[in-house]
């Protein structure tokens, strides 16, 4: 029986919990709050295709009570990550496997590649390296996360779409704790293949957060209308091409192109991307781990990327005077 620990039981958290109830491991989560609160008193509530199953889940917040795990998975913003190497400790074993189900590049990223760059850290991500001193790479596994997923109350999670998982080890093997828990999230009616390239998809999906997500912040626009604008859905286009220009030059194979990226965020019509909901609520916003990354990789790589910097630098005052960054 594998013993696994959610780390940030929100939407996303919270519907990966309400699937792995449903199998033998020992499953417990960190949260905090009224959706702490609410787990503890009452049970995880999931709701999926109009039907609702509560679950009685172990949860906590200190990470003190629960003991080393064999996989940790990580289910918080990336800018959340720093602050958390600390108190995460305890859940740290021998063989603990920690499992990144992060948006943007992550602090991994250089680990296991042969190269010019083995081992580089990248400071917009993990300042100071603080995460990989505190974790070590070689305990990370990666994910590229699929599902959408909202909390609509504390303690209740709505799963909106998605069932896929995307794992990775930084060094591309298909190793024996990555398909233990590729069969695990199996079991729990979930996909997750291991894949020898994750890092390909981690580009693909980073495509379309380093460029709808900043513009919509800045424009208050969905998918649809950024899409359907010829000015705006421009500017979208050229910051793909910058990416898609550094992530080739680090080894990144791109299987769809820039129009059918396009096409994708298009057909998923007026959603507002995570980058608007959190300003609109006045949540920290991702922009280093989606935006500013990349700009740092274009200048290790030394390809520009004029467009992303003009936009990441008018979504960071945007932010600032917010109160969502910095």
């Amino acid at each position: 029986m594998s013993r696994i620990c959610i780390y940030g039981a929100g939407a996303i958290g919270g519907f990966l919990a309400g699937r792995l109830a449903a199998t033998d491991a020992e499953l417990s989560l960190i949260a905090r709050g009224p959706h702490l609160q609410a787990i503890q008193g009452n049970g995880l509530t999931l709701i999926e295709d109009g039907r609702e199953q509560t679950h009685r889940i172990r949860a906590t917040d200190d990470p003190a009570e629960l003991g080393p795990q064999d996989y940790v998975i990580v289910t918080l913003k990336a800018h959340s990550l720093a602050g958390i190497v600390a108190p995460m400790q305890p859940l740290l074993g021998p063989r603990t496997a920690v499992v990144f189900a992060v948006n943007g590049v992550p602090w991994w990223y250089f680990h296991g590649l042969d190269g010019p760059y083995s081992r580089h850290r990248i400071g917009s991500v993990d300042p100071g390296g603080v995460i990989w001193d505190g974790i070590s790479p070689e305990k990370a596994i990666g994910c590229v996360v699929y599902p959408a997923a909202e909390i609509s109350a504390p303690g209740v999670v709505r799963h909106r779409s998605g069932d896929r998982f995307s794992l990775g080890e930084p060094d591309g093997t298909r190793s024996e704790r990555a398909l233990a828990l590729a069969s695990l999230l199996g079991q729990a009616g979930l996909r997750a293949p291991v894949r020898p390239r994750l890092r390909d998809e981690i580009w693909i999906k980073l495509w379309g957060n380093a460029s709808f997500n900043p513009v919509s912040a800045l424009t208050g626009a969905t998918l649809r209308q950024m899409t359907d604008d010829p000015l705006t859905s421009q500017v979208i286009r050229q910051i793909m091409e910058e990416a898609q220009a550094v992530g080739e030059a680090l080894g990144a194979r791109f299987a769809i192109d820039i129009d059918k990226r396009l096409a994708g965020g298009a057909a998923v019509g007026d959603h507002r991307t995570s980058m608007l909901q959190d300003l609109e609520a006045g949540r920290p916003m991702e922009i280093d781990a989606l935006v500013g990354a990349v700009q740092e990789l274009g200048q290790l790589v030394g390809h520009p990327t004029p467009t992303l910097d003009t936009v990441l630098a008018l979504v960071k005052q945007r932010a600032r005077l917010a109160g969502c960054y910095g």
